[in-house]
């Protein structure tokens, strides 16, 4: 039975190659034809070719450049939903580019927290000349862009998997690679699952000494320099150095990595940032990421780096004694990545090494970017209220005098906590979100296509008035005195992190973080923002100040 078995497969094999024989004669025939290619024959193969192009332009620009587009305007037109018109091609790029360009030369007063006519101009000007929501076009693909809080709490607490993340341009995925922030469906549970350990509170708590220890570093190399001035102060940018620090720390706290590692990977990811940001209202030729431009090669040249400078942290992982690879987020990775045997049955492999890395790419970025500029904006808001620095430097000192901050003591910083909060509600990282819908989908009472973008401007929706008051535009850390629920008329208003389901993973793990800086950085200086700073905040992927953060500390030491 079993030689008959045998025969069979072996039969089965030899047919499958003659098949595959025949195909590869049949293709030769094809590329490189015999002499009795006939002229007619090679008319007719033109043909063919020809007819494939007509049909292939007939249905990309015929029907997705130029009618559906017109019928989706009409539609949403009679069900009250207007907008900017298309254009051929490029949709409301080319208008979204000149309104930020315009708005690019606006400096705003430091007091002056409104910044949306410089990041958002073009929905500011949209809802106020077709209401909300709106269509407008990225492109010849439809966006519908809501302000209102209940439909985006139904948005993005939807479990259903009917809302995903948007379609994600290639640079993109390049710099924060395919990880647990654009997985989707199945995926995402498997790789949530994975990663949900190493962000658990308990942990977070163990890696402030970590916190605690690069902060203090920096402070004193800022000591240093300010020693060498009689009134014990120096001018500082300190954007550039939270961004230096937060590399740091996600570096040691989730990799493990050397610091010359990790900001191998910072300044590869921070020259892929830009390029995203130079690209993005440019309209994707289907292919064109596949060419050989300048940009490509570009880009290509720093993944490649970057995925290169992850591939070594692995190694060195993989390299070192003893069956554990250790409880951060990568020794977790790494664990679920090996498969185990339990019964005799091999289990699942929960995540693949190209996983891994995308995973890696992803909480690089993040764990350094979103902290950074938390941490950039505090420092700016506490320069201008010095009333409130004074608050927040009574209360680290009356919690831990000179003593190092500790996981357990950041947690009664309840001032603290209410100025970071207050904080990323005026100037969040994200100015967007966005989802897209996998089938028609009825929202409140607005009905959404299959397809379809939608726009969250997170930015704009923190300003509401009617849902956070009056006083909405100003700084005021008392909203949050009863935590985040109760800071506005409704529970879920603030949206830094997002919410439901897919909020950010790591938001525990950035409030730590800035705690364990902000409070190293109180117990030591006194901070004024610079003359030279120039207040014009700018949308590049993430909320920044265009000019830098420069700064001017004192040493308290020397100040009393």
């Amino acid at each position: 039975m079993q030689e008959h078995t045998r025969t069979g497969l072996l039969l089965t094999e030899k047919t499958s190659r003659t098949s595959e024989k025949r195909i590869y004669i049949a293709s030769c025939s094809f590329l490189f034809p015999s002499p009795s290619f006939t002229m007619a024959s090679f008319a007719l193969l033109l043909v063919v070719l020809l007819v494939l192009v007509i049909s292939w332009l007939w249905d990309y620009v015929m029907l997705r450049l130029i009618w559906k587009p017109q019928i989706i305007t009409n539609k949403l037109r009679k069900h009250g939903i207007p907008g900017p018109p298309y254009k051929f091609f490029k949709g409301c790029n080319e208008d979204i580019k000149r309104m930020k360009e315009k708005a690019d030369g606006l400096v705003l007063d430091v007091h002056d927290h409104n910044y949306l006519p410089r990041v958002a101009s073009h929905y500011l000007k949209w809802r106020d000349q077709y209401g909300e929501p709106f269509l407008y076009w990225f492109g010849p693909k439809p966006r519908i862009c809501i302000f209102d809080i209940e439909l985006a709490r139904q948005i993005l607490s939807n479990k259903s998997g009917y809302f995903l993340k948007n379609d994600t341009q290639p640079t993109v995925l390049a710099l924060l690679g395919k990880g647990l922030v654009f997985v989707e469906g199945i995926d995402w549970v498997r790789h949530r699952r994975v990663i949900n350990p190493a962000f658990a509170m308990d942990k977070i708590k163990m890696m402030t000494k970590t916190m605690v220890a690069c902060a203090q570093n920096m402070v004193k190399e800022l000591e240093d320099q300010a020693s060498k001035n009689k009134n014990g102060e120096t001018q500082v940018e300190l954007e550039e150095q939270f961004h230096e620090l937060t590399a740091d720390i996600i570096s040691d706290t989730a990799f493990g990595s050397s610091y010359k590692l990790g900001i191998e990977d910072f300044h590869a990811q921070k020259e892929l940032q830009e390029i995203v940001v130079e690209t993005r209202l440019d309209v994707q030729i289907p292919g064109s990421n596949y060419l050989p431009t300048a940009s490509n090669r570009r880009k290509w040249k720093l993944e490649r780096k970057l995925r290169g400078t992850l591939v070594q942290i692995i190694q060195s992982r993989l390299g070192s004694e003893g069956s554990l690879y250790g409880n951060d987020l990568l020794g977790l990775m790494l664990e679920a990545c090996i498969p185990t045997e339990q019964g005799g049955k091999q289990q699942q492999i929960s995540l693949s090494m190209d996983e891994i890395i995308h995973e890696c790419k992803t909480f690089f970025f993040a764990g350094h970017e979103i902290t950074a500029l938390l941490l950039t904006w505090t420092v700016f808001l506490l320069s201008v209220y010095p009333e409130w620095q004074e608050r927040l430097r009574k209360e680290v000192l009356r919690e831990f005098g000179k003593d190092d901050p500790s996981g357990h003591n950041l947690s009664k910083l309840k001032e603290m906590t209410m100025i970071l909060l207050e904080t990323l509600r005026l100037y969040s990282p994200a100015v967007f979100t966005q989802r897209k819908t996998t089938t028609d989908m009825a929202v409140g009472e607005i009905k959404i296509p299959k397809g379809f973008g939608i726009i969250i401007p997170f930015a704009i929706m923190h300003r509401d008035k009617k849902v956070w008051d009056d006083n909405a535009d100003e700084f005021n850390p008392l909203r949050f005195q009863n935590g985040v629920t109760k800071a506005a008329k409704v529970p879920h208003a603030l949206l830094s992190f997002t919410i439901g389901p897919r909020s950010c993973i790591g938001q525990d793990f950035a409030m730590m973080e800035a705690k364990s800086v902000m409070a190293v950085i109180l117990q030591k200086f006194s901070f004024t923002l610079s003359p030279d700073y120039v207040h014009a905040p700018v949308d590049l992927l993430t909320l920044q100040p265009k000019f830098g953060l420069p700064v001017i500390l004192r040493r308290l030491d020397v100040c009393s």
